[in-house]
């Protein structure tokens, strides 16, 4: 089971992209307590594009810190890298990675109750960021995509309160499972089905499931992945 964990808290406003006509949220910056954590997530915080950031099923992101070494090692030094949010995560932590957390599992913050809803599908605005054409699909094919989650109960939070896992109820389906069976074991169509009939599993992500066994075809990721040209 997953030990408790002392979480930075970061929220961000909407703003231009690095060299581009494009606006995003992606910068976040830790704040203090205490914490609202509302049903569509927290106080203070921002999404601009609505379509596909944000919702009741991508309420807040938690991005392990356990991954920045990695990223270091692979691309070398980077301000980004130096402090939490460099993935635009609200919840930033060591000691909890998607091969540890599982689909569905209940978190106590505060007085807030959170659910895992879906992992992360990384996008372009991670290469406008990072400044780099690679970072969206690194983050994919490595794994190291963090993960959302549902507000089941609205509450505050307060400094030193930990993330504490309160229930789990797919043991056998850790997000490292269902991240592999997205981007890497593409066709294993009886695990798909077993994804799709995931009820804690966000309906975005069950309709993926759904739709790749009915057409026997892997979606096209290249507008997700690479975005627009600058």
């Amino acid at each position: 089971m997953l030990p408790p964990v002392s979480p930075v808290v970061l929220c961000g406003g909407i703003r231009a992209l690095p060299g581009r006509d494009q606006v995003s949220a992606i910068a976040k910056a830790p704040i203090d307590g205490p914490w609202q954590i509302a049903r569509l997530g927290l106080k203070g915080d921002a999404q601009a594009d609505l379509k596909h950031h944000g919702g009741p099923e991508k309420a807040i992101h938690h991005y392990p810190r356990d991954h920045y070494g990695a990223w270091r090692n692979e691309i070398g030094t980077h301000p980004l890298l130096d402090v939490p949010g460099a993935f635009g995560e609200n919840l930033s932590t060591a000691g909890w990675t998607e091969r540890t957390v599982h689909i569905g599992d209940v978190v106590r913050f505060g007085s807030a109750l959170l659910q895992v809803s879906q992992g992360r599908q990384p996008c372009w605005k991670l290469n406008a960021y990072f400044g780099r054409g690679d970072i969206a699909r690194r983050s994919q094919e490595s794994g190291r995509t963090g993960w959302y989650y549902r507000v089941l109960e609205e509450g505050a939070a307060e400094p030193g309160d930990r993330l504490t896992l309160v229930a789990r109820p797919r043991p056998e389906w850790p997000l490292s499972r269902l991240i592999a069976l997205l981007y890497r074991d593409k066709d294993r169509y009886g695990e798909l089905e077993q994804m799709a009939a995931l009820e804690e599993l966000a309906t975005g992500w069950r309709d993926l499931a759904s739709r790749r066994i009915q057409t026997r075809a892997t979606e096209d990721w290249s507008q997700r992945l690479d975005g627009p040209r600058p």
